[in-house]
């Protein structure tokens, strides 16, 4: 019985899919109009391709992309500018050059919000390689929020601010020694996209 109803719905589905392909006869094109004699003739119209390359160049917009990579790397140049706060080993409190730091970026932060008024800013914390991975994260966080507060505290709007923490994961600096290790303990301004 369920063979039969198999079959039947399958010769079913075949007569409805082939009757819905019959060919249409296309119409024959009409007769060309009769040519009309003037004085001044109309200039010819420009053929398909010429009206198609015309319309595209009356359309064609400035090219966003060249706009996007300068405004970009003029971003980048005033990011470039800015200092690191830089960190004690072990310690998330800012010392009186990080202070120094962040507050002679801020004029230049203010500028970047005018200037960049869509984008935000992340204020990186950084570790150097000593300790576990766990405790470099949670200790770049602390120092991360120690600058975004100091920020804010000397006018830089809080909403346009946020943090990470990246640990040890970026250093600035691989060898082992304490001159390196202190160019990693840091808080680092960028751009969030």
């Amino acid at each position: 019985m369920k063979l039969q109803l198999l079959m039947l719905t399958m010769g079913a589905s075949l007569v409805a899919i082939t009757s819905g392909c019959h060919k249409k006869v296309a119409a024959a094109p009409p007769p060309p109009p009769p040519p009309v004699v003037a004085s001044n003739p109309p200039a010819p119209a420009p053929a398909p391709r010429e009206r198609a390359a015309r319309v595209a160049e009356e359309r064609e917009p400035a090219p966003a992309p060249v706009v996007a990579a300068r405004t970009s790397k003029a971003l980048e140049d005033y990011l470039n500018k800015l200092l690191d706060a830089y960190f004690d080993y072990d310690k998330a409190d800012l010392r009186t050059d990080a202070r120094t730091a962040l507050n002679n970026d801020s004029s230049e932060l203010r500028s970047l919000l005018k200037e960049f008024p869509n984008t935000k800013f992340v204020v990186e914390g950084n570790c150097d390689e000593r300790g576990s991975a766990e405790y470099n994260l949670a200790l770049g966080d602390r120092r991360a929020k120690a600058a975004q507060e100091f920020l804010v505290q000397i006018g830089v709007p809080s909403e346009r601010l946020t943090t990470i923490s990246y640990g040890q994961e970026r250093p600035i600096c691989t060898d082992h020694n304490e001159n390196c290790w202190q160019k990693n303990r840091r808080a680092h301004l960028s751009a969030s996209n």
